[in-house]
Parts: C-alpha cells; sequence; structure tokens
C-alpha cells in the first residue's frame, strides 16, 4: 500500500481530505444544523461509516474545519496588521489605520468558504455547542485582535497612541471601525457600497483616535 513519509496510508489521507473538502462545499452552504453526515459523505463519494471512521461526529468534523480555516484567516489578517501598522514611527497614523480596515474588510475570495460558514455560525450561535463557538473564536478573532493589540502597543511605546491596555484598544478598534461592515451581512440588508464602507471607516477611526490619540501636554 502507498504511505506518506509519515507512514499513514495514503489511500486513508486521501479520503480524510475528499472529507474536509466536502464538508467545507456542505457546511458553508447549509450551516451547520441542516448539514446532515450522510449529506457530506455523498459529497465526497464516500459511505458514511468512512466519514466516522476519520471523525466522531459532525460536530468534531466542523469544529476541525472551522479552527483550521479560522487560524488560516488570522494568519493573514496578521500580515496586514503588521504592514500597515509595523513600519517607523514616521507612520500616518490615520492614513495606516484606514488602509488597515479597508484591507481588513475586503473580500478575500481564498476564504470564502469559511465566510459562508462564519455566517451560518453566527445566525444559529443561540443553539450551536458552546464548544464550537470557542474554538473557533480562539483559533480566528482572538489571534486577530491579539496581534493588532501588540501592534497598538508598539504604537503606545512610540508616543503614537495613548493606550493603558493595548487588548481593549484593539478591540474598540475592532467594533467601532469595522463592526457596522462586519455584522451587516447577517441583517438581510442590500450590500454597503464601497462608498458607505469607507464613510465608515473613516468616521470609525477618527472616532477611535479621538479617544487613543495622545492629548498635548499643556504648560
Amino acid at each position: 500500500m502507498d504511505r506518506q513519509s509519515g507512514g499513514r496510508p495514503r489511500g486513508r489521507v486521501d479520503k480524510r481530505d475528499a472529507i474536509t473538502r466536502a464538508a467545507r462545499t456542505v457546511f458553508s452552504r447549509e450551516g451547520y444544523a441542516r448539514a446532515g453526515v450522510e449529506t457530506i459523505a455523498a459529497e465526497a463519494g464516500v459511505s458514511t461509516r468512512t466519514v466516522y471512521n476519520h471523525f466522531e461526529g459532525k460536530q468534531q468534523l466542523f469544529t476541525a474545519l472551522i479552527e483550521h480555516s479560522a487560524g488560516q484567516v488570522a494568519k493573514a489578517l496578521t500580515t496586514i496588521i503588521d504592514r500597515h501598522l509595523g513600519t517607523e514611527s514616521g507612520t500616518d497614523l490615520d492614513a495606516a489605520l484606514i488602509a488597515l480596515a479597508q484591507d481588513w474588510v475586503s473580500p478575500d475570495g481564498e476564504f470564502a468558504d469559511h465566510f459562508a460558514m462564519v455566517r451560518h455560525l453566527t445566525a444559529e450561535a443561540t443553539t450551536l455547542p458552546p464548544e464550537i463557538l470557542a474554538a473557533w473564536h480562539q483559533a480566528g478573532p482572538e489571534r486577530a485582535q491579539q496581534a493588532l493589540a501588540r501592534n497598538f502597543q508598539r504604537l503606545a511605546d512610540r508616543g503614537q497612541l495613548d493606550i493603558t491596555d493595548a487588548d481593549l484598544a484593539a478591540s474598540h478598534y475592532i467594533w467601532i471601525v469595522l463592526g457596522e461592515i462586519t455584522s451587516h451581512p447577517q441583517t438581510g440588508a442590500p450590500p454597503l457600497t464601497e462608498d458607505r464602507k469607507t464613510e465608515l471607516i473613516t468616521a470609525g477611526v477618527h472616532a477611535f483616535l479621538n479617544g487613543y490619540r495622545p492629548r498635548p501636554i499643556r504648560p
């Protein structure tokens, strides 16, 4: 039997990959509650027994998928954050924070299935097992917020921000600047125009800096 370098039979690995690809398709299309193991198995071209040979059940499969994809998104966001805020002290902070937000909310086709799953996840949040929500949040949103907090602390150390709690400042930025844009798809309203997104981001950054920009020292 053909084996990978780690010693696992290649056929078993191929079936696991087929199952995870199929599950990503089904979960992004139907959400967690409506998706069934039978549907995932049919999409993957395997039996339901084969699915259960690789995963304990739907919850473990969904958790593994959302953890993995959330981690990939967090890694991509960390790169974006570092690119915009990790430069030297001459940074135009207003412009950098606006550009960061614009990149943050720009759709990325590579993660389309992930964000489709997240839309279902947030819509079903009250009925999902809490372990799923915790796994997603820890793998994705928390890691992105931590990366933002690290950069905010560096900016504070350089005197460009006046903060006592970098993690709280990062949370404020995410909610004040990005909150309406990222939550808008769940409202069922027509998509925001690019001009409206720019308006919301610019106003949000100004509000954020109104609270965190260092005040001049008066004699």
